[in-house]
């Protein structure tokens, strides 16, 4: 895994710049289902196409069990956007990315957590 902190691809950049007008708009300290509704109604304002709350099936062992993994938006085969409100990032959250990154082929994806007073110091950008 690497970590890279520029925003050398296009989608990228696109995505981050509208969760900087959400939380520009919002400011921190809501719930994480506020700033899903307003990230995806930025997205759509922006014109930029997405799969909100994407489900992503959970396979055991070659058999699909019956639950699944819900990304909070995706981009399939390009990009995995992990949401957050919290005080602070932990390892799990980087591990729950990472794990919906090498399940759904992606390579790379984005942790944002919106509980922070400047929103570049809350997000995470991961490549596998």
């Amino acid at each position: 895994m690497r970590e890279m902190k520029d925003e050398r691809d296009p989608l990228t950049h696109l995505v981050i710049g509208a969760a900087m007008e959400v939380h520009r708009e919002m400011g921190p300290g809501l719930l994480e289902s506020v700033y899903q509704l307003c990230l995806e109604r930025e997205l759509k304002i922006q014109g930029i196409d997405c799969k909100p709350q994407a489900r992503l099936p959970l396979v055991y062992k070659g058999d699909v069990v019956e639950n699944e993994f819900i990304i909070d938006v995706f981009f399939p085969g390009q990009l995995v956007v992990e949401l957050k409100s919290v005080e602070k990032l932990m390892p799990i959250h980087e591990a729950q990315l990472l794990t919906y990154l090498r399940l759904s082929k992606t390579r790379v994806g984005l942790l944002i957590n919106f509980n922070v007073p400047l929103l570049r110091d809350g997000i995470k950008r991961m490549v596998i």
